[in-house]
């Protein structure tokens, strides 16, 4: 197998301007957040997803693309985190101005769920070996990601039964009672648009890797 601990895309600056981003972000999300219960269930993930990358940094490190990407569903946990789901303002202006019956900023993050995590779970097979690329590489990455997401569902499931009503703002359903089924429609979708627009991009990069 060959030797993951390659030299990263990312330069030194690159990478403490992730981190200030981040940070910044996390932030200002934390101060007077909508509820704290709820901005802490939010950017639990984000967290957790950076002491996995800070652990695993001397090992393996990603793409330029991935850490792009990575970072992007973080700010998005962390914005829904800080005004909830159901209320963030742009999308609260964009409900009003088409129309909507609700604000769909949630869906956005559905989207993402599947669209972000397809690139790192490629990169992972790819690098590591374990799918060569080919049909089968696209077919089980879109099997993880739609698993990844059905399994976030069963945790909003598991808070909801574990906290009631407190908890009804981290769900977000606003009363749609397809809530769950679109949610992972999203994330099915946004992990096949994902394979179809940044592949190749991101063949590139992995290329660059080995340079």
């Amino acid at each position: 197998m060959r030797d993951t601990a390659i030299k990263p895309i990312p330069s030194t600056k690159s990478k403490y301007l992730w981190l200030i981003i981040f940070f910044a972000v996390l932030i200002w999300s934390g101060i007077n957040p909508k509820d704290y219960f709820t901005w802490f269930l939010e950017v639990v993930p984000a967290l957790i997803g950076l002491i996995i990358l800070a652990a695993t940094y001397n090992r393996f490190q990603f793409t330029t693309l991935a850490y792009i990407l990575i970072l992007i569903h973080c700010i998005i946990l962390m914005v829904g985190g800080h005004y909830t789901y159901a209320e963030v303002p742009l999308f609260d202006w964009i409900r009003d101005w088409f129309d909507l019956e609700r604000n769909n900023y949630d869906k956005v993050g559905h989207l993402a769920q599947g669209f972000i995590p397809a690139i790192i779970t490629r990169e992972i097979l790819i690098r590591l070996e374990i799918v060569k690329r080919g049909k089968w590489l696209s077919f089980i990455v879109v099997s993880i990601c739609l698993a990844i997401s059905a399994f976030y569902e069963l945790i909003e499931w598991w808070v909801a039964e574990l906290t009631g009503e407190s908890a009804e703002a981290f769900l977000g359903t606003q009363g749609y009672v397809w809530d769950t089924q679109s949610d992972m429609a999203l994330a099915l979708l946004g992990a096949i648009l994902s394979l179809v627009v940044l592949s190749k991009i991101h063949d590139r990069q992995i290329v660059k890797l080995s340079d």
